[in-house]
């Protein structure tokens, strides 16, 4: 006699590893906006608070190592999200450890946005700590979203064009990565140019039209949990990226008129935010 099977719901849930933003633009904030607006659960573990703002970031101070593992066994252990972002990772001490715990969970896609550069220009990590990165999270994550300055500090190469970002793409897989979304909306031009480039060969351009505006603050962090969120509601990865890259337009978009603070303004994530979603899964 067949076990009776109850259908039950859960929310599609995504973890957030980074920093937190006190402007609110970028970091664990702005990834638990983009998560909210997409329609699914957002849990978080921070790795550093800062001190910023739209003007940019005065200082930095990070979470202990143990502290971090602690919050990211909680949430994965309890509440099971079904996809990883993982953003500002400041010491190696956290570069290990969260590469680490991470391998626990074998099957959780997790997304890492390497945030080594605010939008601002200040650096935001140690030297040391790339090493560490490169022996860990670089290779392990299933992707890799570095901008051209972070991918410049990752394989040494000035990236001006787009033969260039395709060139960069190529050296970031030979480094290990699994696939690249490297980004392009640092060159000038009215259309941006973003190139997936996976182990397998595999490789699109994504092009988006360029929206002036100075209210770019968290554009990378939005981007990354957006592709995040998108796998935890079921896309493969370049419809993730597709749908995230949407996303992220009209966020630009619906904000590039509106004045924040006296610097470099956030998006404006809830410009049509999505329903929270429920997800069917099965227990006998």
């Amino acid at each position: 006699m067949a076990a009776s099977m109850t259908v039950r719901y859960r929310y599609p849930t995504v973890l957030t590893i980074a920093g937190s933003d006190s402007g609110g633009g970028a970091g664990i904030q702005a990834d638990l906006k983009t998560f909210a607006a997409l329609g699914c659960y957002g849990t978080s573990a921070i790795t550093a608070v800062t001190v910023q703002n739209t003007l940019g970031v005065q200082a930095i101070h990070s979470i202990p190592a143990e502290l971090v593992e602690g919050q990211i066994r909680a949430v994965m252990d309890d509440i099971k999200p079904l996809a990883v972002k993982v953003g500002m990772v400041h010491t190696p001490e956290l570069a290990s450890i969260i590469d680490a715990t991470l391998k626990n969970y074998a099957g959780v896609p997790v997304i890492f946005d390497p945030v080594m550069v605010s939008t601002s220009g200040h650096k935001l990590i140690l030297d040391d700590t790339i090493d560490a990165l490169k022996a860990g999270l670089l290779v392990s994550a299933d992707l890799l979203t570095p901008n051209l300055d972070e991918a410049m500090l990752l394989c040494g190469k000035r990236v001006e064009s787009l033969e260039d970002m395709l060139e960069a793409a190529e050296l970031l897989i030979q480094l290990g990565c699994k696939a690249v979304l490297l980004k392009g909306g640092h060159l000038s031009g009215p259309i941006t140019h973003d190139v997936y480039m996976n182990a397998e060969g595999d490789n699109v351009v994504f092009d988006a039209t360029y929206i002036e505006t100075r209210n770019t603050h968290g554009t990378g962090c939005t981007l990354s949990a957006a592709i995040a969120a998108e796998l935890a509601l079921g896309c493969s990865m370049t419809r993730a990226i597709e749908r995230a890259k949407n996303y992220l337009s009209l966020a630009l978009e619906y904000g590039k008129d509106v004045h924040t603070g006296r610097g470099s303004g956030p998006l404006n994530h809830f410009f049509k935010p999505e329903p929270q979603h429920k997800v069917r899964f099965r227990e006998s």
